[in-house]
């Protein structure tokens, strides 16, 4: 058990659960305070116990009242268990009843009358430090400054105290700030319970200083870990932290100033003779006056990372200048930065992200990072809970740089320009002879296959074989059997997965594909031809379940009690798959319960984010199906999935005729058009198999999931585990050890939760390089209009409509003609896309599942639009411009 420390200025407890032995205290001076403290004194309190305790970094003194000394006045002040019973049951979106509710707390607590031995411990460390000395009070939280939410700005803070009576009447508004409205709603977005979170309080002599400000010690805008930002104002730095002014910026790397912006600073904060601080204007000669020097600047910055270095992370410090010295008033990590993946050399590497490729941008679980990475032929290291390619070594060659940017362009126009970029600069990678200088690039010839349905015919029919024989071979196994079977089924996978032949087929319709486009808009002036083309071609797994979808709506359609009883369940929110066997009661429910069923037979191994195992699956959770199924009750009329098809192939075929005729009426049309159907040929022959392998990849997956998760029952009924799901947070290797030796790291588990709930916020980026930085390409194009977003144009056509912003399948609500706003799409997303008129995706590339589907079902489609789900509104009218790629805002 981990040691308290108590100062020898603590009024002591007496425990009588103990046997009279003393506990710790109210107070503890800042020299006594260190990482083992948390709990005791918040997140404030342990950066400045141990900011003190860094060589050469000044902090003023002080003292932190505890969280027992909270936690003894909450407890005696009446009502508040009561009120806080109300605010858990509260809606985290109701802000009326949080706001009524913290303000009743908060009246409380401000009320309480300090208990005179706390009023005795915190009087004895104030004649420590000088009683008539001015102080700052600061509130520090058990939830605030962590590594992974530091709830800056959530509490109070007040400055210039003078005296005891101030000094405790301030300390029960820091106590009672824990309650603020933003604070309880700071709380609930990221996962804390309010009756867990207690409040400590800081007491710090104040310092009145010339400058003051911020220094981060990663560049805030571009994370870039080498470069670090200084923020400087005159006075007090409060003006500077609660944006009431711009200060001076400096940028500095390698001991370095390498920018300066020097800020007007028309006025200042400054404490006020009778105590608090007051606005002051400055004299004009200041104003424009730096208020640092560029060796002040570098100075603050090498204490900066002399503080960085004590915490192991990136730091937003808090400082004033007084005369030459600097001090720190405090630190916390920053936390929005992007984390970045761990290496063994100090070379420098690019990262690209795999979920912008696999369209599935969120935070992944251990098991299933894990998991994905036993799959994938090539190392992908992790961070942030996401997965990411290191392209550095391919860049550094003239080939792989062709190579790889010629790919990207077609694939994901912001991923190459930021590539770009990083080559650009011409100094961070360093370039190497190609090995092959003779070998042809990638990609120059067409794959080497026969344009013949039976090849997709074969390949589907052996992926199917082998998922069965999977599923067979699975089911009677347990134990390190089970786990020992994985590990090698997942051999299978991968040579299913990434068998030549399979590669073939699919690069013969990508291949196909950018022929079409680049020789008919050179012939023809035709843009994304390929895109009218390939609607409704055959064997397309993914476009084949919405429409599946649609062909389960006409089963329930006639049968109003049921369609009744499916709203019930929307309304109710309920999950599992209990409503199906209630269907069987109703009229026409086991006609509609088995259609269900049949289609879960098919697809219910699908669900949003499919590439990691631990998601909840369709079959897991029909429910989350059942808004869509009532949409299409109420969109379409019987029989719509064959018409949709139908419908495609037939303007598809106009489509080739039409272009055919006009290739014949060229100067050596008949060689142009007979070259141009090959290709169409070709592209309806196997764009279709693009969808397939992913499909039997995670119908293995979900194999494998259901047979972990009765392992994962065995271990919760002998102990090992507390419940199913922690398994999810193991690796997979992890797990196999866990199931050997029926021993498992609880501890390790609990911090795997909480840095998967800090990785769910943060946003992963396309390109990051080693230093942290990251680069954000752009659309290098002036042909969209003034206004419009831009993006990139991944199936042709252009349409306008209302705006269904939706980032949960399970909760959309569409009407015909709606046009589908999201942050990306995976094939789970597919069934939407029959009811909606046009697509667009924050995420997103010309071969990505939505946009080969949205082709399918000839929708106009933008993807890569840059945060589309916050410019655009759910509601407002916008016009999709799937051709030139831009969407516009029209109300």
């Amino acid at each position: 058990m981990r040691r308290r420390k108590v100062l020898h200025t603590c009024a002591l407890r007496t425990d009588p659960t103990n046997d009279g032995a003393t506990t710790l205290g109210y107070v503890l001076g800042f020299a006594h305070i260190d990482l083992t403290n948390a709990a005791d004194v918040g997140g404030k309190g342990v950066h400045l116990g141990e900011l003190s305790r860094i060589d050469g970094i000044r902090v003023p003194d002080g003292f932190c009242v505890t969280t027992d000394a909270f936690q003894r006045v909450v407890a005696e002040a009446p009502s508040i268990d009561a009120q806080l019973d109300l605010l858990s049951r509260v809606k985290p979106d109701d802000r009326a009843a949080i706001s009524t509710l913290s303000a009743d707390i908060r009246r409380v607590i401000e009320g309480v009358a300090v208990p005179d031995d706390l009023v005795a411990a915190i009087s004895e460390s104030l004649a420590r430090l000088g009683e008539q000395a001015s102080y700052a009070v600061r509130s520090s939280a058990t939830a605030e400054d962590l590594p992974t939410a530091s709830f800056a700005g959530q509490q109070d803070s007040y400055l210039n105290l003078v005296g005891l009576e101030a000094i405790l009447r301030h300390v029960r508004r820091c106590w009672a700030s824990l309650f603020t409205e933003r604070a309880v709603t700071y709380r609930r977005r990221n996962g804390f319970d309010d009756r867990k979170v207690r409040m400590a309080v800081v007491v710090q002599q104040m310092v009145f200083p010339d400058a003051a400000g911020m220094l981060f010690t990663a560049d805030p805008v571009t994370s870039n870990r080498k470069i670090a930002t200084v923020e400087a104002g005159w006075g007090l730095g409060e003006a500077l932290v609660a944006g009431l002014v711009a200060g001076d910026v400096y940028t500095v790397r390698d001991d370095q100033v390498v920018t300066t912006a020097v800020a007007t600073k028309p006025r200042f904060v400054q404490a006020s003779p009778g105590g608090g601080t007051r606005d002051a204007p400055i004299e004009p000669q200041r104003q424009r006056q730096p208020a640092l020097t560029d060796a002040q600047a570098v100075r603050l910055v090498r204490l900066g990372r002399r503080i960085e270095a004590h915490f192991g992370r990136p730091q937003d410090i808090e400082w004033c200048l007084a005369g030459d010295d600097f001090h720190i008033v405090q630190s916390r990590p920053i936390t929005t930065l992007f984390p970045i993946p761990t290496t063994d050399d100090q070379e420098n590497h690019v990262y690209v992200s795999v979920g912008h490729q696999q369209m599935m941008t969120d935070a992944m679980k251990p098991l299933g990072l894990s998991l994905w990475q036993l799959t994938t032929p090539r190392p992908m290291p992790e961070a942030g809970g996401r997965l990411f390619v290191d392209v550095a070594p391919v860049l550094a060659t003239a080939a792989g740089r062709a190579n790889l940017l010629g790919t990207l362009g077609k694939s994901d126009p912001l991923i190459r320009d930021a590539l770009q970029a990083v080559l650009d600069r011409g100094d961070f990678l360093r370039s190497r002879p190609d090995e092959n200088p003779g070998a042809a690039p990638a990609g120059d010839s067409p794959a080497p296959i026969e344009t013949d349905p039976a090849v997709v015919t074969q390949l589907i029919r052996h992926s199917q074989a082998s998922v069965a024989t999977l599923r067979r071979e699975i089911r009677s196994l347990s134990g390190p059997a089970l786990l020992d079977f994985v590990l090698a089924d997942i051999a299978e996978l991968k040579r299913v997965l990434f068998s030549p032949r399979s590669h073939q087929a699919i690069m013969a319709g990508m291949e196909a594909a950018w022929w079409l486009n680049d020789h008919l808009e050179e012939w023809l002036g035709e843009k994304n031809a390929a895109d009218a083309l390939t609607r409704s071609v055959p064997c397309n797994v993914t476009s084949e379940m919405g429409l599946a979808l649609l062909d389960v709506a006409d089963t329930i359609r006639p049968h109003a009690d049921v369609v009744a009883f499916l709203h019930r369940v929307v309304e109710e929110r309920r999950e599992g798959d209990g409503f199906l066997n209630e269907l069987a009661g109703l009229a026409g429910g086991r006609e509609a319960r088995d259609a269900v069923r049949g289609f879960l037979e098919e697809y219910g191994m699908r669900c949003a984010g499919e590439i990691d195992i631990t998601r909840t699956r369709w079959s897991e959770r029909p429910a989350t199906l059942v808004p869509t199924i009532l949409g299409n009750v109420k969109n379409f009329e019987p029989g719509a999935g064959k018409r949709h098809f139908e419908q495609g192939r037939q303007e598809s075929r106009r489509k080739e005729q039409e272009l055919l005729t006009r290739l014949r009426a060229l100067p050596g049309g008949e060689q142009k058009a007979e070259e141009t159907k090959r290709m169409i040929d070709r592209v309806r022959t196997f764009a279709g198999y693009r969808e397939y392998p992913k499909y039997g990849m995670v119908s293995r997956y979900f194999a494998y999931k259901q047979a972990l998760l009765r392992e994962a029952d065995r271990l919760v009924r002998s102990g090992t585990l507390r419940e199913k799901e922690d398994i999810f947070f193991l690796r997979f290797q992890e797990l196999q050890e866990v199931v050997r030796t029926g021993d498992v790291d609880a501890e390790l588990i609990v911090e795997r939760r909480e840095a998967f709930r800090s990785y769910e916020a943060l946003t992963p980026p396309r390109v990051f390089t080693s230093d942290g930085e990251t680069i954000t390409g752009r659309y290098r194009r002036e042909d969209a209009p003034p206004g419009a977003l831009a993006g990139l144009p991944v199936s042709a056509g252009t349409v306008e409509g209302r705006a269904r912003v939706v980032m949960d399948m399970a909760r959309a609500d569409l009407e015909a003609g709606d046009i589908l706003v999201t942050a990306f799409t995976d094939p789970s997303w597919t069934p939407l896309f029959v009811a909606v008129a046009g697509l667009v995706t924050e995420v997103g590339g010309l071969m990505t599942h939505g946009a080969v589907i949205a082709r399918e079902y000839g929708l106009p489609a933008v993807v890569g639009v840059e945060q589309a789900t916050r410019l655009i509104r759910d509601g407002q009218r916008i016009r999709v411009h799937g051709t030139d790629g831009y969407v516009q805002i029209l109300a």
